[in-house]
C-alpha cells in the first residue's frame, strides 16, 4: 500500500506523538509498504524550530525508507491564543501544498491534535480519492476546555464544529483507550467507525535493566537511593507541584528521592517550589536523549503518572506503556474514573491514588519504600502487561489490517 501519514509531530522530536508516528511509519516500510509523512518543522517540546530547519518553507528528507515532507510552522516559545491560531493556521496552509507533492495515497492516517489539520487532510482525501483513518490522541476541544486553555465560547463552538466535521469525514476512527469510545458515543459518532488501537511501546527497546548501573543514578548522586521518577511533558494537565509537596513530606527518609525529567523551561517553577518547600530530595533534570531513555527509566524504582482532577476520558498518557515496559510499577495520582486509572488498574502493575493529593502520593511511596518485594512483584506484572497488550508488533498488525481493509473496500 501507499500510505500518507499526516502528523504535526515526527522525528527528531523526542516525546509525545512523534516517536509513535516515527515507529509506525518505519514499521510499515519494513513490511513492504510505501510511506510518506507530512509534518511540521521539528520544534517540540522547546517550541523553537530545531537548528538546521530554521528559515525554510519546505524540506523533504528520506529516513529509514520513509519520505518525510516537512512544512513551515509559525511557532512562539510561550504562545497565547493568537499565536496558537497562527501556528495551526500556518500548518494548515503549508501542509496542504506539501501533501499534494508525491504519489497518490491508498489511505491517509491523520493524527489529532491539532484538530485543524482535518481541513487540509479532508481536501487531500477528496482530491486524491483516499479514505481517512482519524487517529485520536486527545479528545478536542474537551481537553482544552477542561484544562482552561480554551474559554472563549465562540472559539469553543468553532472547534466543536471542526470536531464533528473530522468524525464525519473519517472512514475509520482509531482511538487509544476505551474512555475515548465512551466520549465519542455520547457525541453520536457511528460506533462502526471506531477501532480501539492503544498506543504502543517497543518492548525490545524499552526493557528492564539493572538500576544500579544506570548512568542517571551515578550522574545525579542517586546511588543506593529509592527513586520515584516522573519523565515527560509538564503542562496544565499534570499538576506536578503535588509531587514536590509529597517529596517535602518524605524528607525523613534520606535514601528516598524523587526525580522529575522534563523541558528545562517548565522545570523553573518547580525549582522555586522546591526551595519554598525545602524539598532537597527532588532532582530536576532536562529531557535526556531518546537513546538514553531505557537506561534512564531503569534508574527508577517506581514510575509516576500525574494528572489533575479534571482530566477524565479525554487523555491517555503515552508514558503508561513505557513505564510498564521498563518493568517498573506505576504510582498514578489520577482521577479514579479516568482513562489513565483504568489502564493502570488493568495492568496489574500499579497503584491508583487520588489526584492533586500530596499526602496520598507520599503515603503510598512510603509504603512501597518499605515493601521492596511488592515493588518487585508489581514490576514483573507491569512488564508482562506491556508485552501482552502494548507491544509495537501487535499494534502494527492492527493498523496494517485496518489500512488493508479500507484499500480493498475502495
Amino acid at each position: 500500500m501507499q500510505i500518507l501519514i499526516y502528523s504535526y509531530n515526527y522525528h527528531p522530536e523526542p516525546i509525545g506523538i512523534a516517536p509513535l508516528m516515527t515507529e509506525l511509519a518505519e514499521g510499515l516500510v519494513r513490511r513492504g509498504h510505501q510511506v510518506r509523512v507530512v509534518t511540521g518543522m521539528p520544534n517540540y517540546p522547546q517550541r523553537r524550530i530545531y537548528e538546521g530547519y530554521r528559515g525554510k518553507l519546505y524540506i523533504t528528507e528520506q529516513r529509514h525508507g520513509v519520505t518525510v515532507q516537512r512544512c513551515y510552522v509559525r511557532i512562539r516559545p510561550q504562545p497565547g491564543l493568537v499565536d496558537r491560531a497562527l501556528l495551526e493556521g500556518s500548518f494548515v496552509v503549508t501542509s496542504f501544498f506539501q501533501a499534494l507533492k508525491g504519489w497518490r495515497p491508498d489511505v491517509i492516517l491523520l493524527t489529532i491534535p491539532p484538530l485543524t489539520t482535518c481541513v487540509p487532510a479532508a481536501a487531500i482525501a477528496t482530491l486524491q480519492r483516499a479514505p481517512i483513518v482519524l487517529n485520536v490522541q486527545d479528545i478536542l476541544p474537551d481537553a482544552a476546555v477542561h484544562t482552561g486553555l480554551l474559554t472563549n465560547q465562540k472559539v469553543i463552538r468553532t472547534f466543536e464544529i471542526l470536531e464533528q466535521f473530522a468524525y464525519r469525514r473519517a472512514a475509520k476512527i482509531s482511538v487509544i483507550a476505551e474512555g475515548f469510545v465512551d466520549n465519542l458515543r455520547e457525541k453520536n459518532v457511528d460506533l462502526d467507525k471506531i477501532v480501539r488501537i492503544p498506543n504502543w511501546v517497543d518492548v525490545d527497546f524499552i526493557c528492564p535493566k539493572d538500576k544500579a548501573s544506570s548512568y542517571f543514578r551515578t550522574e545525579n548522586g542517586l546511588e543506593g537511593k529509592f527513586i520515584a521518577m516522573y519523565s515527560g511533558n509538564i503542562a496544565l494537565t499534570q499538576g506536578l507541584e503535588n509531587v514536590v509537596k509529597a517529596a517535602a513530606l518524605l524528607k525523613d527518609l534520606p535514601d528516598l528521592a524523587i526525580a522529575i525529567v522534563g523541558e528545562e523551561r517548565a522545570l523553573e517553577p518547580l525549582r522555586e517550589l522546591c526551595r519554598e518547600c525545602e524539598a532537597d530530595n527532588v532532582v530536576l533534570r532536562p529531557f535526556q536523549p531518546r537513546e538514553k531513555l531505557p537506561e534512564m527509566l531503569a534508574a527508577a524504582d517506581v514510575g509516576l503518572v500525574v494528572q489533575k482532577k479534571n482530566v477524565l476520558c479525554f487523555n491517555m498518557p503515552s508514558k503508561i506503556p513505557v513505564i510498564l515496559a521498563s518493568g517498573r510499577p506505576i504510582l498514578a495520582s489520577v482521577p479514579a474514573d479516568g482513562t489513565a486509572a483504568k489502564a493502570v488498574r488493568e495492568s496489574g502493575g500499579g497503584i491508583v491514588v487520588p489526584p492533586e493529593d500530596p499526602d496520598a502520593i507520599a503515603q503510598n511511596l512510603r509504603e512501597l519504600y518499605r515493601d521492596r518485594d511488592r515493588v518487585e512483584n508489581l514490576g514483573h506484572l507491569a512488564r508482562q502487561c506491556a508485552v501482552d497488550r502494548y507491544s509495537f508488533d501487535r499494534s502494527l498488525d492492527r493498523y496494517e489490517s485496518l489500512f488493508s481493509s479500507l484499500t480493498h473496500a475502495r
